[in-house]
């Protein structure tokens, strides 16, 4: 059977309606080591060269560990008296605390799901073989047996168990609330807003990471004036293909303000293939927190990697006719990769017009209204970020999306 099979994961769906991934009725927390179960050599010298590339060291076991991860002797299912992966220098035998429910992600083998039919249900257990050259339907019923996630297919689902064990290995837990932002015409606010965004969910406390994904709008980090700041921009990453380590990106970016930032050079634009925006964004999400991501008004192949990884995309629009009829073009252009597009009307409307006729205009639901904020360009200039006078009108606004999607904003701001 080729490739992978992959089970649906229950789903969050946060105060106003946003969706957010939701790890596995008892899934075990992540971090430490993985554990194998198998007898076949073929199969375990594949696991371990997998595990490898994900930078983690399994331990390995013949068969189910005790409960608490007590031993591998036969009332285990293991070997009596041998420490698999010891004798020759492999991986080390599972040792107390790191057993069938305490690792965080176990691989069993094809050959070995019979054996451990009556472990306690949890999350994280994942079926794996070699491609067949028949499909085995029996698979299945061994999957549902020992309730696992997904059953893998080597050599064609290696990609997808890499990704999965480094996921382990960088401690990878709920993904990030991703948060996009996008003018639905020329001078709406876009950028601001995602800066503003970004601002007050890092004070609040959480994890934050910003990205410009618009090549021409002349660098966020200029807008939260940090352009002379260390650390790596777009153009470093743009050679970036499979998986990025969450925590070197992470680390690699420019802090500004307490949140992370990728933006743009001062240079000669420089490509950035799909793939690497796939692999940066993905990265960028594992460590959980927020996401906020500055978008062009052209979708492009790129953006449109940005857009599917996207929990919500917020389109501003000013509250005048023209703006809304241009904002219709971008909107039909996001909606082929974005899976929920909500309107933000910011100023006064004019015309006849109010915010929910501008919202029904396009199609999309209201998520609120920003007012011009007097004295901010001023404020801006003088390197205060957009969002940081808490008693603003775009602040105020913040705070209420960020309360609405992920709950009650904490009373504490992080000192920028």
């Amino acid at each position: 059977m080729a490739g992978s099979k992959t089970c649906k994961v229950p789903n969050r769906v946060g105060a106003g309606g946003i969706r957010t991934a939701e790890p596995p009725a008892g899934a075990v927390p992540p971090g430490g080591r993985p554990l194998i179960i198998t007898e076949d050599p073929l199969l375990l010298d594949d696991l371990l060269r997998l595990c490898a590339a994900a930078g983690a060291e399994p331990y390995v076991h013949h068969g189910l560990p005790a409960p608490n991860g007590s031993g591998g002797g036969a009332a285990a299912g293991g070997t009596p008296g041998a420490k698999p992966g010891a004798a020759d220098g492999g991986p080390p035998a599972a040792p107390p605390g790191t057993g069938w429910e305490a690792a965080p992600l176990v691989l069993v083998g094809d050959d070995a799901a019979r054996r451990v039919r009556g472990a306690p249900r949890r999350g994280g257990v994942l079926l794996v073989g070699r491609e067949a050259a028949e499909d085995d339907p029996a698979v299945w019923q061994r999957a549902v047996e020992i309730g696992a996630e997904e059953v893998l297919r080597l050599p064609g689902a290696e990609s997808r168990l890499v990704d999965r064990i480094a996921d382990v290995a960088e401690g990878a837990g709920r993904s990030a609330l991703a948060v996009g932002v996008i003018g639905g015409s020329g001078g709406a606010g876009a950028s601001t807003l995602a800066c503003a965004l970004a601002v007050r969910a890092a004070r609040a406390g959480e994890r934050t990471v910003l990205i410009d994904g618009d090549p021409l709008g002349g660098g966020l980090d200029v807008l939260l004036g940090g352009e002379s700041t260390a650390g790596l921009r777009w153009p470093d990453l743009a050679g970036s293909r499979g998986r990025v380590g969450a925590g070197a990106l992470e680390e690699s970016l420019p802090e500004l303000h307490a949140l992370r930032v990728l933006s743009w050079d001062r240079g000669e634009r420089v490509p950035v293939p799909p793939a690497a925006v796939r692999s940066v964004v993905a990265a960028a999400r594992r460590r959980g927190g927020v996401v906020v991501v500055d978008l062009p008004r052209r979708v492009d192949e790129a953006v449109a990697e940005a857009l599917a990884q996207l929990d919500l995309v917020l389109l501003v629009v000013p509250g005048e006719l023209r703006a809304v009829a241009a904002a219709g073009r971008v909107a039909a252009g996001v909606r082929l990769a974005a899976r929920d597009v909500r309107v933000v009307v910011r100023g006064r409307c004019s015309g006849g017009l109010d915010a929910e006729a501008v919202a029904g205009l396009l199609g999309a639901p209201l998520a609120g209204e920003v007012p011009v904020e007097v004295g901010l360009p001023g404020r801006v200039a003088e390197g205060e970020p957009p969002g940081a006078h808490g008693r603003g009108p775009l602040a105020r606004f913040c705070d209420g999306f960020w309360r609405r999607a992920l709950g009650p904003v904490p009373d504490r701001e992080v000192t920028a």
